[in-house]
């Protein structure tokens, strides 16, 4: 846990939360500034700041409870699809940092735009560049 982490306060209890989902290791509440109706927060129950902080049953606890939750908050606001994403780090828009995943109900209409947007401008990478990156990444 973290003193100054306002997650951390969610899980303790020390912050009223609507919680829709809770295991022993993940807990999963409806964002107080929701994006959408339904927009919901998952998030470990230990503190961890980023994503390459988690532990790898952390990280697969978080990811199950995602993929039980998207269709079942997309059904309680009868939502035409979600995206779901996690900001990791600051410059990627992270505001609490406490890894954390969305899942935001989307409607026909919206307005709303694919997670592509994000990122503003696409670079226009060579093969070379590529091969490098992909390079890397790689083990």
């Amino acid at each position: 846990m973290s003193d100054d982490c306002v997650f951390c306060s969610i899980v303790a209890g020390d912050i009223p939360a609507r919680t829709v989902h809770e295991t022993d290791d993940v807990i999963a509440f409806l964002d107080a500034n929701p994006l959408a109706p339904g927009h919901t927060l998952v998030i470990p129950k230990s503190h961890a700041p980023r994503v390459g902080d988690l532990e790898a049953d952390l990280a697969s606890a978080v990811f199950e409870t995602v993929t039980t939750l998207t269709p079942r908050v997309q059904d309680a606001v009868d939502a035409d699809a979600a995206n779901v994403g996690l900001n990791d780090g600051e410059a990627a828009g992270q505001e609490v940092p406490h890894v954390h995943a969305h899942v935001i109900p989307r409607f026909a209409g919206d307005g709303g735009a694919p997670i592509h947007a994000v990122a503003g401008e696409r670079p226009d990478l060579s093969d070379d560049e590529l091969d490098e990156i992909a390079a890397a990444i790689a083990p």
